[in-house]
């Protein structure tokens, strides 16, 4: 009996290459990776196409005023998440001091909550008929004064609240990766702590503080509801404008294009913030910085620093949450829990289904890149990961241009053939709803199959290649099993990350179709704070997940 040899070659990149036909996987994750890019492609060629028209409207109307507001908005929260998430990660990380272990945690906690939740606890307590405000009134009559809450500078500190972590986690990542020797050394030298920190310390970690804070400004840049509570009105806001107000998906398509652009800027800035120089560790594992014991009152302050950041952070909105939830409780209206319920359903519903769809396409597209061994397929599979850089907005226009395109198509075509007109099929569906989440939300499932799917040797693959193994056997047979728990974690970040996701639910549901942030986001822009309050605290509760999962892995490490 004669042996045929199957050619298999290890690139640098761990792919497989194989002399013999794949069969249809190559072809399928170039497809999957074709759908989850052609959204923003979509918005970028109206930006290329721009209608003259359009943009002397625009910039006789909204645009001035929006621009200027989202440059503040931008520099004012990276600015702030730069500041507390630096201060915070170095607090804890070259100090110790009463509560340190816990309270390094506990300033995660803010990640919970969505920006428009915090928004709008912000807004009903710091507002005029707010209790902080009326207490002020009460016992301090005329001369009481406070800041304007509705406000650009409000809506800048709401975020900042809430954005910090993300600054925060990856600073102190930075610091804790430093070696003590160099801390050492500039001592003997005669260093002070303060000149350490800023001449050998924080630039070192700049990599990842530009990491944090890129991530910090693009959520900002996403956000529409907390701008819109504030009366604070972005680019971001002027999408969904103009699409509501106006239906005019070409000044939408053009907008959002604009709004792409800024995300691409920011993306371009962080790299030239951070890609300039570049810090390697030459020796072995060496000793991180040791901590300096804080005793007495300099102890206890920085602990205090530390919790009141956390109380106004996180334990203020969830516990005023929590007060307007009891009160309203034994008031509610019959069929109120139905209609929570119901909307739990929508909001579960579709979480489920885009954290699936989400990993299954992760997995087939990161497995096929590997199987393929085509370098155009890895510079594809990236491409495929910027929907999570584009704000919800961009997304939901550039889905809602093919989707409405096909639609007419297709009705056209059975009009023609058939006569029969079924009317619009994927626009204003629930398909398209998942296929924009999917989209935007593709990175967090891939980055978290494809980091697992890079343990697995190549010699296993290779192995059952020369035993006669398809490629799809050796998916669902050898990768599955093996990056199975990588693809589980990818799926619950998916799944809170719909179950928070505003902007593309608010643009894309089916009429009538409300799930817990839309609700939330309806009852807070009419001020009913009690009927936000319950579903609100589901959000925040269902938030906490990943925030308990990172913490416990967290603490393991530690």
């Amino acid at each position: 009996m004669r042996l045929e040899r199957k050619a298999v070659t290890v690139n640098r990149f761990h792919f497989i290459s194989h002399g013999q036909g794949l069969g249809g996987l190559p072809v399928l994750p170039l497809f999957l990776a074709l759908l989850v890019v052609l959204p923003v492609l979509v918005v970028g060629s109206a930006v290329l196409t721009p209608t003259r028209e359009v943009w002397v409207h625009l910039g006789r109307t909204l645009l001035p005023e929006m621009s200027r507001n989202t440059l503040l908005l931008l520099v004012g929260v990276g600015s702030g998440t730069l500041f507390l998430g630096v201060s915070l990660a170095w607090l804890v990380t070259a100090y110790r001091f009463p509560g340190r272990n816990v309270l390094e945690w506990l300033l995660v906690l803010p990640m919970a909550v969505p920006t428009y939740v915090q928004g709008f606890v912000y807004m009903a307590t710091f507002d005029f008929a707010g209790p902080v405000q009326t207490f002020f009134r009460r016992y301090f009559s005329d001369l009481a004064w406070f800041p304007e809450i509705r406000s650009g500078a409000g809506a800048i500190l709401v975020m900042t609240l809430v954005l910090y972590p993300y600054v925060y986690l990856l600073a102190k990542a930075g610091f804790r990766e430093q070696s003590g020797v160099l801390v050492e050394a500039a001592r003997v030298m005669g260093a002070s702590r303060a000149v350490i920190f800023f001449r050998v310390i924080l630039p070192l970690a700049r990599p990842s503080i530009a990491a944090g804070v890129a991530l910090a400004v693009m959520e900002a840049l996403a956000d529409f509801a907390t701008v819109r509570f504030f009366n604070f009105p972005t680019l971001s806001d002027g999408v969904i404008r103009v699409w509501h107000g106006m239906m005019d998906l070409r000044a939408a398509s053009e907008l959002a294009g604009l709004l792409a652009l800024v995300a691409l800027l920011i993306l371009l800035l962080e790299h030239a913030w951070r890609g300039r120089s570049r810090y390697f560790q030459t020796g072995g594992k060496t000793p991180g910085i040791t901590p300096e014991t804080l005793r007495g009152w300099r102890g206890w302050l920085t602990a205090s620093v530390c919790l009141l950041v956390v109380a106004v952070a996180f334990i203020l909105p969830v516990a005023q949450l929590f007060a307007w939830t009891l009160g309203e409780l034994p008031y509610l209206p019959p069929g109120t829990i139905a209609v929570y319920t119901h909307l739990a359903r929508n909001s579960i519903l579709l979480s489920v289904l885009a954290a699936f769809f989400a990993t299954i396409t992760a997995l087939l597209l990161s497995s096929g890149i590997r199987l393929s061994g085509n370098k155009a397929g890895f510079v594809l599979a990236k491409l495929a990961t910027t929907g999570y850089a584009m704000p919800g907005a961009v997304i939901a226009v550039g889905i809602i241009v093919p989707l409405s395109a096909f639609d007419h198509a297709l009705n056209d075509l059975l009009e023609a053939w058939k006569g029969i007109s079924v009317g619009l099929v994927l626009t204003g569906s629930i398909v398209g709803l998942v296929y924009a989440y999917v989209v935007r939300f593709m990175a967090v499932s891939f980055n978290s199959v494809d980091s697992s799917l890079e343990k697995v040797t190549p010699n296993i693959t290779s192995a059952a290649r020369i035993l006669g193994a398809g490629p799809w056997r050796i998916v669902w047979r050898i990768h599955l099993p093996l990056v199975a728990p990588g693809m589980l974690a990818g799926a619950i970040l998916v799944f809170v990350d719909v179950m928070k996701e505003l902007p593309i639910t608010v643009m894309l549901r089916p009429f009538g179709y409300d799930t817990l942030a839309v609700w939330v986001w309806q009852m807070a822009a009419e001020s009913v704070w009690a009927g936000a309050s319950l579903p609100a605290l589901v959000i925040v509760l269902a938030g906490m997940v990943p925030v308990v999962l990172l913490m416990r892995a967290g603490s393991r490490k530690s």
